[in-house]
Parts: C-alpha cells; structure tokens; sequence
C-alpha cells in the first residue's frame, strides 16, 4: 500500500509496479437522501457521482465500480432497476465499468454502497497533503444550497481534475462534501500548515441566497456556502505563478467542461488552522463547520 486512511482514497501498489486508487461511499436513505421524496434514478447518479468525486480528488482516471445494495423487501427490484437507469449514463459518460456486486433485501431502508477503482496519472496523485505556505487557494464552481436540489444532481469534476493535474502544477487537493470551510480544514491539517479565506471572494450559489430569501432568520448565503457542503466541487492548493496562470487562462470554462469558473479564495500560511479575512483586511478565526455524522 503507497497511501492509506486519511485522503480521499487509497492508493495501492500493484504487482506489475502500477499503481489503483480505491475508495468507497455508503449512502443511506434518511441521511444522504429521502427515498419517499426522491426519484430513485437520481439517488443512483447521486452514489456513483460521489465517488467519481473522490477519485476526481486526487486526480485519478475511473476504472471500475462495484456496486452492493440493500433494498426493501417491498418494492426493492423496481427500486433496483431505477437505480441502474440513474447510475449507467455517469458510467458511461466517464467510461467506467460496473464490475460486479451485491444485493440483499430486508426490512430496513434502502442502503447504497459503491467502491470505485481509478488509475493516477503519470503526474501522480493528488494528495491532500502537499499544501505550501504561500500557495493559493483555488476553488473550482460556486458553494452553498446543495440541499435544493444540487446534492443529487451534481458533476463530478473528473476530467476538471484530470486537465489540471496533467497540464498545471498542483500541490494538493479535495473535494467539498462536508463543507467548505471543513473540508478546507482537513487539508490544511493534512499538509500541517493554515489558510486563510478572503470571504469576499467565495462564490456563492444561487441557492445559498434562495435558501437565506426563505429562511431570513437562518445562515446568510455565505454561511450557506462555507457549511453546507455536498458542492462536491474541488479546493486546490496552486503555487502563486501557477494560479494567475490559471486565473488568466480559466481552461475550465472552454470545451469539452461544461464552463467551470475557478476562483482564488485566500492564502495557505505557516501558521497552524484556518482564518478568515473580511474586505478591510481584519483576520478573525474561522471554524472549520459542516456535516459530520454524530454517534451516541
């Protein structure tokens, strides 16, 4: 094993001196969906989308997925067959192959567990902890109010990341699926540096204003942003030079991607944890907040 525990997948070493990136997703209904409420075509693109953004996250090509489903006894084999039909055209839009599985019925809740398998590039992976102090923080896309719709129905940023990593210099990388600021957090504890966020530069979706017009007394639409998560969009940590090329250039908003903006959002800094910056210049603290699941 060349990687394990701690990125967004693991990284093995093969006999013939190659090497496969692993990772795997559990989705379960009440927590990354609510199966009474959703088409279940788009609960299939939803587990095979977040491991394809796994794997986009250290910049390695899919290969193969294995897919295990528990269904309800009742109604499971429709609610199987509504599931491949959501989950087959990301398959093959990014040429991966279902390699095999498992299925069980019971009693309990729908249950979808993929494991992907992807190949790095000859650039090699992109590992959450080879951030710099004075690197740049980029941000592919726009953040906040997934929960409208845009958790079930994102793209992940495969070949995004593929382009970047083969033609620009990159030190690290992740993607947003607990948080902005959370996910920011585990990088910069990963590379054992800090970061700070200009807030004024994050992009903010439109659905994070939506959400803020109906609920006025919840977060604002940059709360949303920084804590929301299921973006599933990309942070990367890009030598300074690097990112004004990229920032000039924007290669992700011309064909074949379907106009991805990228966006510098602040600074990696020496100095441990994560800040956050307003438009005068004054640092104040930033918690690292979004999703995370909760035990008893």
């Amino acid at each position: 094993m060349r990687l394990g525990p701690g990125d967004d997948a693991a990284i093995l070493r093969l006999g013939d001196g190659g090497q496969c990136a692993v990772t795997v997703d559990l989705l379960t209904d009440g927590v990354d969906f609510v199966l009474r409420d959703t088409d279940p075509r788009r609960i299939g693109h939803k587990a095979l989308a977040v491991n394809l953004s796994d794997l986009a996250a250290m910049a390695a090509r899919p290969l193969a997925v294995v897919v295990a489903l528990a269904l309800p006894r009742h109604g499971g084999l429709e609610i199987a067959q509504q599931l491949y039909e959501g989950l087959l055209p990301l398959a093959e839009q990014h040429q991966v192959a279902i390699a095999g599985g498992d299925i069980n019925s019971w009693d309990g809740p729908l249950v979808i567990s993929i494991t992907a398998l992807g190949e790095p590039t000859a650039a090699g992976p992109l590992l959450r902890s080879g951030a710099r102090p004075g690197d740049r923080i980029l941000v592919t896309g726009c953040f906040g109010g997934s929960i409208l719709g845009r958790h079930l129905d994102f793209q992940p940023r495969v070949a995004e990341a593929l382009h970047l990593q083969q033609q620009y210099e990159l030190h690290a990388g992740i993607d947003v699926s607990d948080g902005l600021s959370l996910d920011l957090g585990r990088l910069v504890e990963a590379s054992r540096c800090g970061a700070i966020v200009d807030v004024g530069r994050v992009p903010i979706a439109a659905a994070a204003h939506q959400l803020t017009l109906e609920q006025p007394a919840g977060p604002t639409p940059l709360e949303h942003a920084l804590v929301d998560g299921e973006d599933f969009e990309l942070i990367l940590a890009v030598p300074p030079a690097e990112a004004q090329r990229l920032l000039v250039h924007q290669p992700l908003l011309e064909a074949p991607f379907p106009s991805v903006p990228l966006t510098d959002i602040g600074e990696f800094v020496a100095h441990p944890g994560l800040w956050q910056r307003d438009d005068q210049g004054r640092i104040h603290p930033l918690a690292p907040r979004g999703f995370e699941h909760s035990f008893r």
